[in-house]
């Protein structure tokens, strides 16, 4: 074989030349043998010192969706120097794919003070639902019910936002692998570069490479039913609507441009691959309504199962895992893309502690504490829906028990809480209420003027709220960390699903709106949460 133009032949190399200099290439050495160029014997072998360029980011991501980018957006935010890479050229997508934002998204996106730009675009209309089984959310403290908006215009609403912000791009490229040791890790592109990361995070789907190079496992559910999603012509009216067989729901529905139609059909037999084909598609529609309505020129044809998994652990030391990486399950419910961009929101403020030097490593523990098991309720619930669906008698029957239960202010509000994601609950110890939630956005009155609570955290770092006439708390040692703000709140506080609960006297909010410590007249337990959560003190 013949060596690489770019292999420098180095016979002597000078004492010092091969360190290594900050962010600059990044010399390996290697061991040639029995090559063209040299003898086939051992005594031949000569050092081959290899120049390669190795750029350096403290994060990389794999993966450029919504998980992806509202992570990059975080960390970016924190002032952290991070690159995605993204197998696509641009942000463009094959078909709508996801169609909502639930309430507790919105709210997070509301946060970063970007949510109109997302409102402006889409229709606010209730989205939350158990298996078709309409949940009321109008009496829910929030000021967002949901909202209708396909995945292709969320994703370039995000890309806007994080374009303006310092983050890299290595698009038309993927990762192929990566090695990691005690500081960092070198990740391995698909184009043969390599980027050197503090830590590498995977956004990169239910088939990430980078779960699987983590060796991390995936178990679960295999699927007992696939299904076709596709937006398509018909030379024939279709029969619009839903209409449910013995394996699951089918629909026709029209799209924006009155000309197509996007369609999800249940397959006669469960299949795999992503690929199928247009006669997959005739079959299938032929399958549940006798004809294929002269259906032709796929824009955009996919399948989709039931199939339900999660990664066993969201970290292997320096690599971590968000989104679809971490969990797949049916888009029952619309689960998906809104659990992963709350995924993205709990581990961006955490890493970028980490990087930044705020907070131990093991503040990055929390990130599977909180997160697995919100994912995992997710996968059980994907799993009733779709059993739901189905469309046999007795199925109808428990759908019809279920749609009463559901008309009852108990369940409608326990499951219009976990389907809009507003009933979040991280287990921070026992205490008032508030602690472990997320924090309503109540009316503020400041000292310069009235401001919202979500406006706040638009910087996306913590906030020491007073809320009564004593001074502030001490939090001194924690100045260049976190805001102290003092207000008065007129209205009451009120809970999603709990109801009203006490006013507190202050509140330390984390970046991702949730409450870690809550005042009820003293201080106590206040120093221990903010060396927790925001490192110990100066």
């Amino acid at each position: 074989m013949e060596i690489a133009r770019e292999v420098l032949m180095l016979e002597r190399v000078p004492a010092g030349a091969l360190e290594q200099p900050e962010g600059g290439p990044r010399l390996s050495t290697s061991l040639i043998c029995q090559t063209t160029r040299l003898a086939a014997s051992p005594r031949s072998c000569r050092t081959v010192m290899c120049m390669t360029t190795i750029t350096r980011h403290e994060v990389v991501i794999a993966g450029g969706g919504p998980t992806g980018l509202m992570l990059a957006g975080e960390l970016a935010l924190a002032g952290v120097d991070v690159a995605i890479v993204e197998r696509r050229e641009n942000q463009e997508l094959a078909g709508s794919r996801a169609g909502g934002l639930h309430a507790r998204t919105i709210e997070v996106l509301d946060q970063r003070g970007i949510a109109d730009r997302f409102l402006s675009q889409g229709q606010a209309m209730q989205v939350a639902g158990f298996s078709f089984i309409s949940l009321d959310l109008s009496d829910f403290p929030t000021r967002h019910c949901g909202l209708a908006l396909w995945q292709n215009e969320i994703e370039r609403i995000l890309a806007d936002w994080v374009g303006e912000h310092p983050v890299s791009f290595y698009r038309g490229r993927a990762v192929a692998g990566f090695e990691q040791d005690a500081n960092g890790v070198d990740v391995a592109l698909s184009d043969g570069a390599t980027l050197r990361a503090t830590y590498l995070v995977g956004c990169d789907g239910g088939r990430s490479v980078v779960r699987k190079r983590a060796g991390i496992d995936f178990p679960g559910w295999e699927a007992s039913t696939s299904y076709l999603i596709a937006e398509v012509e018909m030379d024939e009216d279709p029969a619009w609507g839903l209409r449910r067989g013995p394996r699951g729901v089918n629909a026709v529905g029209k799209l924006g441009d009155g000309k197509r139609a996007r369609v999800v059909l249940v397959e006669p037999e469960v299949a795999t691959g992503d690929e199928p084909s247009l006669a997959d598609l005739r079959e299938a529609l032929i399958s549940v309504y006798g004809t294929d309505f002269g259906v032709r020129n796929p824009t955009w044809l996919s399948r989709f199962s039931d199939m339900a998994r999660q990664a066993a652990a969201y970290r292997d030391r320096r690599v971590l895992l968000a989104g679809d990486a971490a969990h797949v399950h049916s888009p029952a419910g619309g689960q998906g893309l809104n659990i992963g961009v709350q995924d993205a929101v709990n581990l961006g403020w955490k890493l970028a502690q980490v990087v930044n030097g705020t907070s131990p490593e093991s503040l990055l523990d929390s990130y599977h504490a909180e997160r697995h098991p919100i994912a995992a309720r997710v996968l059980r619930l994907t799993l009733a829906q779709t059993a739901l669906g189905r469309g046999d008698d007795r199925t109808e029957a428990l759908r019809d028990i279920v749609t009463e239960l559901m008309q009852m202010d108990g369940p409608r509000k326990r499951y219009g809480g976990i389907m809009s994601g507003l009933d979040v609950h991280y287990d921070l110890g026992a205490g008032h209420p508030l602690l472990g939630r997320r924090v309503p956005d109540l009316d503020l009155i400041t000292e310069d003027g009235p401001r919202r609570m979500f406006s706040l955290l638009h910087a996306a770092r913590p906030v020491l709220l007073q809320l009564s006439e004593s001074t502030l708390p001490d939090a001194a040692e924690w100045a260049d960390r976190i805001q102290r703000v003092a207000a008065r709140v007129d209205a009451s506080w009120e809970l999603p699903v709990i109801g009203p609960v006490a006013a507190p006297t202050a509140v330390l909010i984390r970046p991702d709106g949730y409450v870690a410590w809550v005042g009820e007249g003293t201080e106590q337990g206040l120093r221990e949460a903010l060396t927790s959560w925001f490192g110990p003190p100066a």
